[in-house]
């Protein structure tokens, strides 16, 4: 989510523009440009490019990269700005991300050089089976789960922001929340995409007092250009401050979380049928995050680190990539470059949906997938003058015999397309990349009475009966189960071990195929990284149609694709990508989307020289 109108400078925008006072540049950055308007009432300066030195941060929204850099500014390192960024995330952008939700983190640490990776994914209920989502045999309508108790999983916001300060950060939560605090209580300028998005949820919203209070003044949609203060939201950052986050998971807030599953506060007058949710204090008191190894794989001579499972990012990205190895992408034409990235990405989600749930209940073949002997074995159904059919059947990572696939096949189930992910870096060279969501625009549309924010209904994200009956489902729900997720927060190193570029993007399972294009189109294709994020997108999940945006929808390549089989429906926008990048001259590059969802926003401590 994000905003097509410029907004007012927001007091975190001011004040991380009055820290850049004083802050300077090492004495080779001759050539400066010019830092962020600063003054009370001018619009701020949102740039989806911006190079310097000192640390980078780059998000959807404006005000939460100057929370970010307002952290780095003050002597604060990647981790903490990430959280900062995070917390502030959860006011402007309160339909995509927040404590209501959960995510995936990915660190480098510049001192051992290595990444790690914390696992702060939603789980279900104690009470959850894999009947959960289904009446009389049959799944419930997605609808009608969406917006209910039902939906709900015990959130892992708080806990991951709380694991990895104090693992890794600098600061403490109370100082990192101060900026999203601060920006909750004072407000923000509402826009158009924010107006347009609470249109989209209106409905939904009216049903429930407590979101319709917030999110729904005087029963009317926030007017463009009005100030939006979230009172409720700047309070409970403050309980968070103060008490820690046993707040949510052992004490007050966590039993109004509990009490609003259970019986959700639906509006008497409303004729929408609300399920309750079975979440319990126990759930929320037994949550605990993961810390786990990163996936790794080598490719074009650098590796590239995600997210193990549960999510299925950094293992479906991994094996695209070494299905692509063996394919010379940087001199094919753009007709062969995307017939096979899109095959790759076929082939990817067709094992996916085979063998990629929770480890904690699936025996998930993660090394066998991302062998480079299973990627050749796969790669060889791969050709250059014909197209793949889908569904296509899945591979045996046990058992990796070229070009033969290893059982039935089963299409991809759905999963919801918002979420936020933002990066950042600090001057000591450690880097971020961290995707969190509630899953749907909205989320459950279920608000914490009197708290200021929205319920996840992550636990959508599980198949609601297996796609195919004859075809093992490993990601039906479970007692304490994590959904299966797309998040693919991505982090690059060279040969020393030294970062190259991090990046990741919302879109639910588009996410994937977003962070293969985007590190393709860096690695192979040669593009800067803004370049990359912006050229427009194509996504292929094992479906019968691969979807693509406008761009190349009206373009000649699509048609020289068409000939050679390929099948097309037009998404109007795919993903929403932000990086940061090291570069040779030791400056930091921070990324974001020129137009979609209105533009991304990218800053520095200190600019410095052409971007």
């Amino acid at each position: 989510m994000h905003r097509f109108a410029a907004r007012n400078v927001s007091a975190v925008a001011v004040t991380a523009a009055m820290l850049a006072v004083g802050a300077a540049a090492p004495p080779s950055a001759a050539v400066r440009t010019p830092a962020a308007k600063t003054l009370p009432g001018e619009a701020p300066v949102k740039t989806p490019v911006a190079a310097g030195y000192g640390g980078a941060v780059a998000s959807v929204d404006a005000d939460a990269t100057a929370a970010g850099i307002e952290i780095l500014r003050r002597g604060g390192n990647a981790v903490d700005a990430a959280v900062a960024t995070a917390a502030a995330l959860g006011v402007t952008e309160p339909y995509s991300a927040g404590i209501g939700g959960g995510g995936y983190f990915v660190s480098y640490d510049a001192r051992s050089r290595t990444v790690r990776t914390v696992d702060g994914r939603e789980t279900a209920p104690r009470s959850a089976d894999p009947a959960l989502f289904l009446e009389d045999g049959k799944p419930l309508p997605f609808a009608d789960v969406v917006t209910s108790g039902l939906s709900v999983g015990t959130p892992g916001t708080a806990a991951t922001w709380d694991t990895v300060l104090d693992a890794w950060g600098s600061r403490s939560l109370g100082q990192v929340l101060k900026p999203a605090q601060r920006l909750a209580k004072d407000g923000f300028t509402v826009d158009d995409t924010f107006r347009a998005q609470t249109q989209t949820n209106q409905a939904r919203f009216a049903d429930f007092p407590a979101s319709a209070e917030l999110f729904l003044p005087g029963g009317q949609l926030p007017i463009v250009g009005s100030t939006f203060r979230n009172a409720d939201l700047a309070r409970t950052y403050e309980d968070l401050s103060r008490k820690g986050v046993d707040v949510l998971y052992k004490g007050g807030l966590g039993r109004e979380i509990v009490r609003t599953v259970r019986k959700p506060p639906v509006d008497p007058e409303a004729t929408r049928v609300v399920r309750a949710g079975d979440l319990t204090e126990r759930d929320l008191g037994a949550y605990r995050t993961k810390h786990q190894a990163p996936t790794k794989i080598h490719y074009r001579g650098l590796d590239v680190y995600g997210v193990a499972p549960s999510s299925s990012g950094g293992v479906s990205t991994g094996e695209a990539l070494n299905i692509l190895e063996s394919t010379d992408l940087s001199h094919a034409t753009q007709a062969r470059y995307l017939h096979r990235f899109i095959e790759a990405s076929r082939v990817a989600f067709a094992d996916r949906g085979r063998w990629l749930g929770d480890p904690a209940f699936e025996d998930v073949p993660t090394e066998g997938l991302l062998s480079q002997r299973f990627a050749d074995a796969r790669a060889c159904l791969i050709k250059d003058d014909e197209v793949l059919k889908s569904p296509l059947a899945p591979g045996d990572p046990s058992d990796p015999r070229p070009c033969m696939s290893g059982g039935t096949a089963a299409p991809t189930t759905f999963e919801g397309e918002n979420t936020t992910h933002l990066t950042t870096a600090d001057k000591w060279g450690n880097v971020v990349a961290y995707t969190l969501t509630i899953e749907s625009t909205g989320g459950s549309a279920i608000t914490v009475p009197g708290r200021g924010f929205l319920l996840n209904n992550e636990l959508t994200d599980f198949s609601f009966a297996p796609a195919n009956p004859a075809v093992h489902d490993p990601n039906l729900p479970g007692p304490g189960k994590r959904p299966r997720s797309s998040i693919s927060p991505t982090i690059v190193l060279d040969k020393h071990h030294r970062p190259v570029l991090a990046v990741g993007s919302p879109g639910g399972s588009t996410i994937i195929t977003t962070v293969l294009q985007t590190l393709t189109g860096v690695v192979d294709r040669g593009l800067p990284l803004v370049d990359a994020i912006a050229a427009p997108r194509a996504s292929q999940r094992n479906a019968a149609a691969t979807e693509l945006e406008p761009g190349l929808w009206n373009s000649p390549v699509r048609q020289q694709l068409e000939a050679l089989g390929h099948s097309f429906s037009q998404n109007p926008e795919i993903g929403a990508a932000t990086g940061v990048q090291r570069l040779p001259d030791g400056r930091w590059l921070a990324a974001a989307e020129k137009v979609r969802r209105g533009g991304g926003s990218a800053m520095v401590v200190t600019p410095a020289g052409r971007p």
